[in-house]
């Protein structure tokens, strides 16, 4: 039985002083729902003082991002070594904004999930195909090429640490969301790709996130889908009450 996880990303939302209040009010709420596995995202300029706030619970600490080296002269980066000092746990890592504004490739995704492993973060890695791809039926073929990009060179060993995250390009911040069955149509093949390059093992453990104008209303039905594990919540994770009502309603 894989455990359920919701994620929240923040984005480029909230100072340190906004990104405290939401987090405590967070914590309030669920710090005694031990049923689901919870990870909070903010901007890296709040990552120490959320970890403040949330450490000795069960909420967990994630970062939206990162570099593959460790240090050096790359002006504006933040490295693995920097997430685990402020307290990160898991890292996202080729979210769909990154790809389309950053100009992100599957191999710079890829050294990237290295970088995490190698200090001991849980990759979140998403991948997701745009509504032009899906209109021309090219959905598994665009997924199949991340995830082989994605997971180059990786050995089942490191893919336990692996968590994936289907984010339907066309359905982040739009109010579209997939139909449970359109989502589960992806992730179920995710997990027989899985299963045909690493192994049953792997397939049958790995964690699978939906995300894509995830709301209260719709999770229970996505996560009734077998190959659903939980989300990755973009906007409704900025408001203490529709996350918490997203935790809360992940278990069926």
């Amino acid at each position: 039985m894989r455990r359920p996880l919701i994620a929240g990303n923040w984005k480029m939302y909230k100072t340190s002083e906004e990104a405290v209040w939401l987090a405590t009010g967070i914590k309030k709420e669920i710090s005694g729902f031990k049923e689901v596995d919870v990870v909070l995202c903010p901007p890296f300029t709040a990552l120490y003082k959320v970890n403040e706030v949330i450490k000795d619970t069960n909420i967990k600490l994630g970062a939206q991002n990162l570099f593959w080296e460790d240090e050096g002269a790359y002006t504006g980066e933040v490295s693995a070594k920097m997430l685990k000092d402020c307290g990160c746990q898991f890292v996202i890592i080729g979210h769909s904004e990154r790809r389309k504004y950053f100009f992100e490739s599957d191999e710079w995704v890829n050294r990237k999930i290295m970088s995490a492993l190698n200090n001991d973060l849980a990759p979140i890695v998403c991948v997701g195909e745009t509504l032009e791809e899906r209109e021309k039926n090219l959905t598994i073929e665009v997924i199949e090429k991340q995830l082989k990009g994605a997971f180059y060179k990786l050995g089942y060993e490191e893919m336990k640490k692996i968590v994936i995250a289907y984010e339907p390009v066309w359905a982040i911040g739009t109010g579209k969301t997939a139909l449970p069955y359109q989502a589960e149509e992806v992730q179920n093949f995710i997990r027989r790709w899985l299963k045909d390059n690493f192994s049953i093992d792997c397939a049958d453990n790995l964690r699978i996130l939906y995300g894509g104008s995830v709301k209260p209303s719709n999770i229970k039905e996505l996560m009734r889908e077998e190959d659903i594990d939980g989300a990755l919540v973009g906007g409704a994770s900025l408001e203490v009450d529709s996350f918490t009502s997203i935790v809360r309603n992940s278990i069926n």
